[in-house]
């Protein structure tokens, strides 16, 4: 038995299908992963990587944020902003975290948006 999953931004779906396995990264409970049998669960996602393990493969995307769901087999993840590893502009991402410079809040945030869109792209090659 497989996982259905929706990986779901304003602009677009990234992924829908079946898969494995999910992995994320809550505000809360740190790394997660969900297999299939896995109890209801509703959390915050952080600017991470997402992994879905699908039985050909693996999809990997960036998410800046959003909820994940899960119950009777389905994962749903909503982010306001993500993009799968393979459309990951590198060396854009590179600038922007050496831009990113200061301690305040939007620096902080653009950083870390920067290392989970490298930390995908990473996984992907």
């Amino acid at each position: 038995m497989t996982l259905q999953v929706e990986l779901v931004s304003p602009e677009r779906i990234l992924y829908s299908g079946e898969a494995d396995m999910v992995v994320c990264r809550t505000v809360a409970g740190g790394e997660v992963a969900f297999l299939t049998g896995h109890a209801p669960f509703l959390a915050a996602l952080e600017t991470g990587v997402v992994r879905v393990k699908t039985p050909g493969g693996e999809e990997v995307a960036a998410v800046h944020g959003g909820f994940v769901e899960v119950r009777d087999n389905r994962v749903i993840i909503l982010s306001d902003v993500a993009e799968l590893a393979k459309d990951i502009d590198v060396s854009r991402a590179e600038r922007a975290k050496s831009e990113a410079t200061g301690d305040d809040e939007d620096a902080v945030a653009a950083r870390a948006r920067a290392e989970a869109r490298l930390n995908a792209a990473k996984r992907n090659s």
